[in-house]
């Protein structure tokens, strides 16, 4: 068997990865204060909410419903745009990001779990550690997972392994989009500044602490009606801006379901654009949930 982990992280690559945590945080921390001097108008916010939506579908339906687990099957054309899509929340290039989080599910919760809030112990102390390690500090680990082992389909596509080398250029684009359109809308150097602030940097970090809270809070906290190996749990307060994939606790008990959010008034925003998808015949093979499929993992007493 190919060994767990692959190549270190170049020393290069590194500091970006701690660039691209570090500076966006610090725009959010700025955010309150900035907007507080009217440093933020109804077109940022516009924005802002549109880019998050974009790059967000992208991450949740593209990285991690189809590329990872292959909840649905799609045409060439719509594989690319998922994959440049989940590439601009600046998450990571999607070889590593898949990997990880096949990995992840591979030893979910256990020694192996590259980002498991439970591999310290389960004292108030290690508990403490282990959020941290689950929500970010895993992210800083210059060891990266073996694609070979947990990604060889993707590595054996020639049009992925040409999105994973552009992250780099996408990053760009994700951040200066934005400022080009608020500065070419208001036709001022101010409206791109506010809009590379608000649509670029906080809309990349809030996408950021989202999508990590699901490694970390949907680990520890929240219902679980469903039978998973693992602690993973429902967090309602996460279900919209995560757009379902805070309903954690049906995921892991079903990898490949396409909906996570599958009991009474679990919005699951992902799901709705695979149906979408489905309806416009640009995907098909979708891995619905069933009665019997929903019946087979639902705990008798939940």
């Amino acid at each position: 068997m190919k060994p767990l982990l692959g190549h270190r992280r170049p020393v290069p690559a590194q500091v970006a990865v701690y660039a691209f945590v570090i500076v966006p945080f610090l725009a959010l921390l700025a955010a309150v204060p900035v907007a507080w001097g009217r440093g933020l108008a109804w077109l940022d916010v516009v924005l802002a909410v549109s880019f998050y939506v974009v790059t967000c579908l992208g991450a949740t339906v593209g990285f991690h419903r189809y590329f990872t687990h292959g909840a649905f099957k799609a045409h060439r054309w719509l594989r690319i745009t998922l994959a440049v899509a989940g590439s601009l929340s600046v998450q990571g290039p999607i070889l590593h990001w898949v990997a990880d989080h096949r990995r992840h599910h591979a030893f979910s919760d256990q020694e192996g779990d590259p980002h498991s809030p439970w591999l310290f112990g389960t004292s108030p102390a290690a508990l403490v550690r282990g959020f941290w390690h689950a929500h970010l500090g895993w992210v800083l680990n210059r060891d990266l997972t073996n694609q070979e082992r947990f990604a060889p389909d993707l590595l054996a596509d020639r049009d992925i392994r040409i999105v994973h080398r552009l992250f780099g250029p996408l990053t760009v684009v994700t951040l200066a989009a934005p400022a080009l359109l608020g500065g070419l809308i208001t036709w001022s150097w101010w409206g791109a500044a506010t809009a590379f602030f608000w649509a670029g940097l906080v809309r990349v970090t809030a996408l950021h602490h989202v999508t990590w809270s699901v490694n970390s809070v949907c680990h520890m906290i929240g219902d679980r009606p469903f039978a998973a190996r693992d602690r993973s749990a429902n967090f309602w307060p996460l279900a919209l801006l995560s757009m379902g994939e805070s309903w954690h606790n049906l995921h892991h008990a079903d990898p490949t379901c396409a909906r996570h959010g599958v009991l009474p008034g679990q919005i699951d925003v992902s799901a709705r654009l695979i149906w979408l998808f489905e309806k416009a015949g640009w995907a098909w093979d979708v891995r619905w949930p069933t009665p019997k499929r929903l019946a087979r993992i639902r705990l008798q007493n939940a």
